[in-house]
């Protein structure tokens, strides 16, 4: 039953997150009660974008500090997943150090910034980019790493 049950988390989790993001009963509470009520299920059955969405809502939305360090627990689950998001998040998290349970760690920081940079996720790419020009996070300046990185950063369309 439970291998049936993570089977299902992540298309129950798409089902969610769409009546999430849908017009309809916008501003309902029991709406809302409801959804995140999916949210965890499908996160506590380690649907990778469960993890990260559920996690950052609770993380950067969610009411109390213990409500907080819960969604950044199921944020670094997702990064450990490999959820390039949530992979950056947990690199800000750990940058500036949240409450006793995430204290800032260089290391991991820019280990997450570097899985995440390493998926094309742009604004780690900037963040790599910036860390091997000034020398940040435990790093020591490196024109040929700052290089790369600058390669790799994704060009904005500009359009008249």
């Amino acid at each position: 039953m439970n291998s049936l049950m993570k089977w299902l988390a992540p298309g129950i989790f798409k089902l969610a997150f769409l009546l999430f993001r849908a017009p309809l009963f916008k501003n309902s509470r029991r709406k809302h009660q409801w959804i995140m009520r999916i949210f965890r299920f499908a996160a506590d059955n380690d649907s990778c974008q469960a993890l990260s969405v559920y996690g950052h809502l609770l993380h950067f939305r969610g009411e109390g500090i213990d409500n907080r360090i819960q969604g950044g627990i199921y944020l670094q689950r997702a990064a450990d997943k490999g959820d390039m998001k949530a992979q950056y998040q947990m690199a800000r998290i750990y940058e500036s150090g949240f409450e006793h349970y995430f204290p800032a760690s260089d290391e991991k920081s820019f280990h997450y910034y570097q899985l995440a940079a390493s998926q094309g996720h742009a604004l780690a790419i900037s963040r790599m980019l910036k860390i091997y020009q000034l020398g940040e996070l435990g790093q020591a300046v490196n024109a040929k790493e700052a290089e790369r990185w600058q390669s790799l950063q994704p060009t904005l369309a500009i359009t008249p």
